[in-house]
């Protein structure tokens, strides 16, 4: 076979992620490599540590990246925090936490859910009542789950579980830096996420941070496999079932002591260390100020073309809208035709949500005008050659008044 180089096509990416990477990050993947050991790469993993510090807004010395997807980060901090008969508690509004559930009991833990109808939230009394109920050693809920569009409120969650013992995780994939996220203030023990969402990069590397709590709890459970034993390593009985997920030996590795556990992925580390620059040079207000602006441009855009906005949008997401699709409009059909005629990628959803909804993301490098314009552009000819009747220029004029009305303010 005689292979050509890659060549991906032109694509706006503007559905619920992976989104179009910020250029420099792109740059900043194609450096060049080092031996995981040099003086360069190891400086560039604490630099790449103090800088997420500021991205989650904590002091916990154990805040570093999971060489992984999302997903990945995900399973890490519940098996490294989860023993085989721990009680979780998962609250599911959306397909995110029915993963946070699975993955719990993947790791044998005695799993409670609790429920709301996708396209709603959960209020801290429903929380507080099933932890009261259930008396969970953890708590693990999305913040934002994009299947739903909707941002769970965490702020009053941390003392709740403070205030009953409960270890609080949350999976912030879908919204870290593009929403509010306090992981101090909040009381997080522990929280993951993912590049290719509000961060600007691609999937691939998961952002962790760790409270001094869990990190106790993590190092209770300490093995080192015995290839790199040194004298003075202990095996604890209830170890972390999983050695590539096992945060104890990652811990060490990203800790003064540099134990060898995996090959740092060295593309993917300077990736994560740009997303995290260019947020932090923009500033973290400013970026969220982004998002919640083009967000609300692209709500009142597609308002504009008449379509219907799926959920609660006051617990909306500010990076990605949920809208209805039309009646007698094919949705899967519609969607290939934004991508074969405008290089424009926007997503469906899953479960109940399939085929009844479309996805519309704002977010990272493609929280910007002109990429809404764009897309709201190519949506309504698309919605008329599908058969919609939608107001000419309405999807554009509505978000345009949005802009003129922030740049008047």
């Amino acid at each position: 076979m005689n292979a050509l180089p890659i060549d991906p096509p032109a694509r706006l990416l503007m559905g619920p992620g992976p989104i179009s990477a910020y250029p420099s990050v792109l740059t900043a993947m194609s450096a060049q490599l080092v031996g995981q050991y040099d003086p360069f790469m190891t400086s560039t993993m604490t630099e790449t540590q103090a800088l997420y510090r500021q991205v989650w807004a904590t002091e916990n010395d154990a805040t570093f990246l999971v060489d992984s997807t999302s997903r990945g980060g995900i399973e890490a901090a519940m098996i490294s925090l989860i023993r085989p008969g721990d009680r979780v508690l998962v609250p599911v509004f959306g397909r995110f936490g029915h993963l946070l559930a699975e993955i719990a009991e993947r790791a044998m833990a005695e799993v409670h859910t609790i429920e709301v109808p996708w396209g709603q939230v959960f209020t801290p009394a429903a929380i507080e009542e099933a932890i009261v109920r259930v008396k969970p050693h953890l708590l693990g809920l999305v913040q934002g789950d994009t299947s739903t569009t909707m941002l769970q409120p965490l702020e009053d969650v941390g003392a709740i579980c403070a205030k009953h013992g409960v270890l609080f995780y949350s999976d912030a994939t879908a919204s870290l830096g593009g929403n509010p996220f306090e992981a101090d203030a909040w009381g997080l023990d522990a929280a993951t996420a993912g590049l290719q969402k509000c961060l600007g990069g691609p999937s691939g590397s998961a952002p962790i941070t760790l409270s001094e709590r869990a990190v106790e709890i993590i190092r209770s459970r300490k093995k080192i496999e015995a290839g790199i034993r040194e004298v003075g390593d202990e095996d604890a009985p209830d170890f972390v079932r999983s050695n590539y997920f096992d945060l104890g030996m990652i811990l060490e590795y990203w800790g003064p002591r540099r134990l060898n556990h995996h090959t740092e992925a060295t593309s993917m580390l300077y990736g994560a260390r740009e997303c995290a620059r260019v947020l932090l040079g923009e500033g973290r207000e400013a970026v969220m100020a982004r998002h919640e602006l083009n967000g609300a441009a692209m709500l009142a855009g597609v308002r504009g073309l008449g379509l219907v906005v799926f959920g609660d949008v006051a617990h909306k997401m500010s990076n990605v809208v949920a809208v209805e699709i039309p009646d007698g409009v094919a949705g899967d059909a519609a969607r290939q035709a934004m991508l074969d005629d405008f290089g424009i990628e926007i997503g469906t959803s899953f479960g109940p949500l399939h085929g009844r909804v479309w996805r519309i993301g704002t977010m990272g490098y493609n929280a910007r005008k002109d990429a809404v314009l764009t897309t709201l552009a190519a949506l309504e000819q698309v919605l008329r050659r599908f058969g919609a009747t939608v107001p000419v220029g309405g999807g554009v004029d509505a978000a345009l008044d949005v802009y003129t009305g922030h740049a008047e303010a």
